[in-house]
């Protein structure tokens, strides 16, 4: 049976202040070099086989914590990057608000392509997805730690998963360095088997942008 773990990255300046990231290369913080380090240490007794990785440094940071503890690689993968919130990215979320508010409520509704230049959730979906289900087929049978972001984790997941968007908005966000746990076993294909799990008791966790 193939066990796939789904790692949010650790916090950021960005995170904390509400601002929009989708691909911005923002670096964690010190509290996010923090988190990373404690998942680490739990994701390490798991014994993954192997370690990917978005290549934007919040996520790459993240998943080396594990490294350093596991001594494998990290391969970092362009399709496991964050939504790509177009226009937005960079302003805080009440900017968006003030300049983009017919989009802004569309997207706080949960249509799926809101404008504004926002990646479809479609697209986002078969985008991670296809990198996640990538990740897994490389250790098959194995554990595979994929550190990657928290809209994209969601969107990713529920494509293996197959479940629609009214599915997913039922499941919580992941909190920082908090992780959702896949298994894939025969014919009956992936299941969920937990989600938003950490090293420490979850935090209430914000929209992941």
């Amino acid at each position: 049976m193939t066990r796939l773990i789904v790692w949010r990255h650790g916090n950021t300046d960005w995170n904390a202040a509400g601002r929009v990231q989708g691909q911005t290369d923002v670096p964690l913080n010190d509290l996010g070099r923090e988190q990373a380090a404690a998942a680490a240490s739990v994701l390490a007794a798991l014994r993954p086989d192997a370690i990917v990785a978005s290549d934007l440094s919040r996520a790459a940071d993240t998943a080396a914590a594990l490294a350093a503890l596991t001594g494998l690689p990290v391969r970092t993968d362009a399709r496991l990057r964050e939504r790509h919130f177009g226009r937005w990215q960079g302003l805080l979320l009440t900017e968006v608000a003030e300049r983009h508010p017919e989009e802004y409520a569309r997207w706080r509704a949960g249509d799926p392509d809101p404008g504004a230049d926002v990646e479809s959730l479609d697209d986002l979906g078969k985008r991670l997805g296809t990198a996640l289900q990538d990740a897994a087929d490389a250790a098959p049978g194995g554990t595979v730690v994929v550190a990657t972001h928290g809209g994209g984790a969601r969107q990713g997941c529920g494509y293996l998963l197959g479940w629609d968007r009214t599915v997913l908005r039922t499941i919580g966000s992941l909190s920082n360095c908090h992780w959702t746990e896949l298994r894939h076993g025969g014919p009956q294909g992936w299941h969920l088997r937990a989600h938003n799990v950490g090293p420490l008791p979850s935090a209430p966790a914000a929209e992941p942008v």
